[in-house]
């Protein structure tokens, strides 16, 4: 006898959030290539043509956060990054044990709640620590003809550089942690089938 199909299927993300985060995704690992070549680590485009399009490309992912912001501002969508200790614990079981004895996963998320207490942790530490990091050291890094003119000569530019190269592995640990994650789903590609098409299957 044949089990009923238990599978249900709930909208979660929405046009402009798949957008959004494809878009940011190829940019992020776009300027990772790019950063490494300028860096020295990897040879792809050359270190000048790498330069101008390192720097198109943040310039780029400044102007996609602007029209992010303003969409997460206006439609209440921020809401699902406030972290939560609600099932935190049974998600931290979850991921150390549980995931590898089949266990059922303890967060369903919906259109109201979409991310679980761990990712909006880990969203939360990459917007106000990894983030930052980032684009303050990239900024310094871009302007530095005009440390005279603001004060900064004794800052150091090797500092600067130091600072933005671990801020990329710290994004580059984000991303591939990301991506495995993304294959913890009822299937390999359920989850990221769902950020293409919007439709989240509940098993």
């Amino acid at each position: 006898m044949a089990l009923p199909d238990m599978t249900e299927r709930v909208y979660v993300f929405k046009g402009f959030e798949r957008f959004w985060h494809w878009t940011q995704a190829a940019l992020v690992i776009f300027m990772m290539l790019s950063g490494f070549e300028i860096h020295g680590s990897v040879r792809l485009l050359g270190f000048e043509r790498a330069v101008q399009l390192h720097t198109l490309a943040a310039w780029s992912l400044v102007g996609l956060w602007v029209f992010a912001v303003f969409w997460h501002a206006t439609t209440g969508e921020w809401r699902h990054y406030i972290p939560t200790f609600d099932k935190f614990r049974q998600m931290l079981r979850y991921y150390a044990w549980g995931i590898f004895q089949h266990e059922p996963h303890p967060f369903r998320p919906t259109a109201a709640n979409k991310h679980n207490p761990l990712q909006r942790l880990t969203y939360l530490l990459v917007l106000v620590l990894v983030s930052p990091l980032i684009w303050i050291s990239g900024w310094l890094y871009l302007f530095y003809g005009d440390w005279a003119a603001w004060g900064l000569n004794s800052l150091g530019l090797e500092w600067v550089a130091a600072a933005h190269t671990a801020g990329a592995y710290l994004m580059l640990a984000f991303v591939i942690t990301h991506l495995y994650m993304a294959t913890t789903g009822p299937t390999l590609l359920s989850q990221t089938r769902a950020m293409v098409t919007g439709w989240e299957e509940l098993h």
